[in-house]
């Protein structure tokens, strides 16, 4: 049965572990929140990808590992019984993904809808790799955007997805000499549309906080907009180090009341959805 989630709790939609691209276990994450105060957390490292993006298996639960994944994450609920610890995925969106997450993300409770990948998946690139910015020095930042509002709205279309995750992850780089040029509030305004007529919620992330972006995912603009035609939203921190866990849940709380938010959605463990009040 669910706790009683009294209003503001400390609610976290959006954790990895080293099991994907992040570095605690689950239950170092499970500790990270209680002390934090969380009463809800939920577990989302990357889903399996086609090997084409991600040979390696660096940033993903590789299918070989999808079975003790599920064990870990229920070692570490059983063990905080005061804890909701909720499983779900990240999942990144690209052509024809959606029988690969049905197979691969099943018993998940959460699914967080993702775009990382632009282009095909036999020829793409990831667009927030720290290591590789070709495709920002090929296209430049403002066809980057281009390109993302584009698949960004093709993944709103996914059923799947509970979440749109980080929605203006274009940002990314802003800072680092490849802010955009043209007026994104055409873009923007798609992406409210799309989220709004698919019936999604969005991400307000901390995480452009400690990615030297300089505001949340999404910027105030964006969240404005969203505000204002009724996307609904829920918070996370997408931290991959305990000690992200839960960061800056609080003070996005105040962020989103002050753009008019009553409410964020939380996820139960009974599968239902709840409007918390923050303000």
């Amino acid at each position: 049965m669910p706790i009683a989630l009294p209003p503001r709790s400390i609610v976290d939609t959006h954790t990895h572990t080293h099991f994907s691209d992040g570095v605690g276990t689950f239950e170092q994450n499970a500790e990270a929140a209680r002390a934090a105060g969380a009463r809800v957390i939920v577990s989302t490292d990357h889903l399996t990808l086609p090997r084409i993006m991600d040979p390696e298996g660096e940033v993903q639960v590789t299918t070989d590992e999808l079975a003790a994944h599920r064990a870990a994450w229920e070692a570490a609920r059983d063990a905080h019984p005061d804890l909701e610890y909720l499983y779900g995925f990240e999942c990144d969106w690209y052509e024809g993904c959606e029988d690969n997450i049905v197979r691969w993300s099943a018993g998940a409770q959460v699914r967080l809808g993702s775009v990382h990948w632009l282009g095909p998946q036999d020829g793409g690139a990831w667009i927030d790799d720290t290591s590789d910015r070709h495709i920002w020095e090929e296209l430049g930042a403002d066809e980057v955007w281009r390109r993302y509002c584009e698949t960004w709205c093709a993944a709103c279309s996914c059923p799947l997805f509970d979440i749109m995750a980080h929605p203006d992850l274009a940002m990314r780089f802003a800072n680092d000499g490849f802010a955009p040029t043209i007026d994104l509030a055409p873009l923007w305004d798609e992406m409210v549309a799309c989220a709004r007529d698919t019936g999604k919620r969005v991400e307000l992330s901390t995480a452009g906080w400690r990615k030297g972006v300089g505001d949340y995912y999404p910027a105030e603009g964006l969240l404005e907009r969203f505000f204002q035609a009724g996307v609904p939203i829920s918070v996370g921190s997408d931290g991959h180090v305990p000690g992200d866990i839960c960061d800056g849940i609080a003070a996005a709380y105040d962020h989103a009341a002050r753009i008019g938010y009553r409410t964020v959605e939380v996820p139960r463990a009974d599968g239902s959805w709840e409007a918390m009040p923050i303000a």
